[in-house]
């Protein structure tokens, strides 16, 4: 299990401690629970004297699941690791929905409403809603764990693949070009590019050779755009000859395999544009920011024979990658749901109002969403219950439990142990 986070009464972080010393702070009462997710105790004094190691964030982003770990940089631990689910697919999804009805009601014979641009004009550094919540997500996890860890320095998987590197390969000045991660990033990101699969044949689940489409022979050179996958079998047949002239008489095949050698990994500008604005996010806490490509994060895992997950990945980005103690360690699952509906009304499926939308958010200090804890001593329902809540303005909450569904729980009985922020979390 990873380790509890510590503030002492002046809410400054100290370093985070095994939880059986967390509970024996709270039997003692000299600490109270300060947060439940991540789960987070506050001292009943000041420490100034306490002694702080250097913790490093690093962080693996992706396109549904970023990965984020905690990492003691004197003893390797891992001191806090968790996986966050983007919405991004929801939120086009919603944005897509939106439109459709919008252009519905304006194709119906009602009062013409005339279309409207010159409010598409995109500031500088625009992203697209599902990219921008990717970016902010990352951002609210950075700032929580920077208040309740003392962080000295974070990592980030800037770009997948070391993309200069593999245009120039003749580029010098870094330690690990020359040695054992060479060509690394090379092999990778062919796999990707090509579909795990020769080029020539299509045949898969083979040793796979990377073959110059124009040979080194005839003036070929060793650029990204000049190289694929090949089997044994067709890199033989193939050998100094020019692409043109081994597929001669396959002029289709030919045309393909030249269009996909000049064609950047799909999906490439998107998620690099987000890790570029995650980037300045991130130089902006003014912490010392380390980057590294997913080829050298991949080879990091490799070396220390450790399972491919979101939350190692994180761990292992970076050269400063010590030799990772991982010992007990879980990651805190962490789901981006958002805060709602902003509509005043929900519609049909024909775009038609269809249920009101109460303005108050708030009853009773309690809000939908929120984790609570309720202790009912009366009444039908008696027993303890723990989990999101659903309110009502009668006070008759609703209470999705571990259990199911419990209905008709009094506010008079619930207390709240996580205020709703949009997450929701799992171990």
């Amino acid at each position: 299990m990873c380790k509890v986070f510590v503030l002492d009464t002046d809410f400054i972080p100290l370093l985070p401690i095994h939880s059986a010393q967390a509970r024996q702070l709270l039997r003692n009462k000299k600490a109270a629970v300060y947060r439940r997710f991540p789960f987070t105790i506050i001292l009943k004094e000041s420490r100034p004297d306490s002694p702080v190691s250097s913790l490093r964030l690093k962080i693996d982003p992706g396109a549904k699941f970023t990965g984020i770990a905690l990492i003691n940089e004197t003893t390797g631990e891992v001191v806090f690791a968790a996986e966050l689910k983007h919405r991004g697919f929801a939120i086009r999804e919603a944005l897509t929905s939106r439109r459709q009805l919008r252009r519905g009601r304006r194709a119906r014979k009602t009062r013409y409403r005339a279309p409207r641009f010159l409010n598409r004009t995109r500031p500088k550094g625009w992203l697209a809603p599902s990219l921008q919540s990717r970016v902010e997500n990352i951002e609210t996890w950075v700032n929580k764990l920077c208040r309740f860890a003392p962080i000295k320095a974070i990592s980030q998987e800037l770009v997948r693949f070391d993309m200069q590197l593999m245009r120039n390969p003749d580029i010098k000045g870094e330690e690990y070009q020359q040695g054992t991660l060479a060509g690394y990033e090379t092999r990778e990101y062919l796999l990707e590019k090509w579909g795990r699969q020769c080029a020539y044949c299509g045949v898969k689940d083979v040793p796979f050779q990377v073959e110059h489409i124009h040979p080194r022979a005839k003036g070929g050179s060793n650029s990204i755009t000049n190289l694929t996958l090949s089997c044994d079998k067709c890199n033989t047949k193939k050998g100094t000859k020019d692409i043109k002239e081994f597929l001669k008489k396959d002029p289709a095949k030919l045309s393909k395999i030249l269009a996909q050698a000049k064609r950047p990994l799909a999906d490439a500008a998107a998620v690099n544009t987000t890790r570029w604005a995650l980037f300045r996010i991130l130089k902006e806490t003014g912490l010392p920011v380390e980057t590294g490509s997913g080829g050298l994060t991949k080879f990091n895992r490799s070396q220390q024979k450790l399972e491919k997950t979101h939350w190692l990945d994180a761990a292992c980005v970076g050269k400063s990658t010590p030799k990772l103690i991982i010992k007990g360690a879980k990651p805190l699952l962490i789901t981006a749901n958002g805060h709602g509906a902003r509509q005043s009304c929900r519609t049909d499926k024909f775009g038609f109002p269809h249920r009101h939308v109460p303005r108050e958010k708030i009853h009773f200090n309690f809000q939908t969403g929120d984790i609570v804890k309720a202790v009912v001593t009366t009444g039908k329902k008696v027993g303890n219950y723990i989990g999101k809540v659903a309110i009502r303005s009668s006070g008759s909450f609703n209470i999705s439990a571990k259990n199911g569904l419990v209905q008709g729980i009094s506010h008079k009985f619930c207390k709240r142990i996580h205020a709703k922020d949009g997450y929701s979390y799992a171990q």
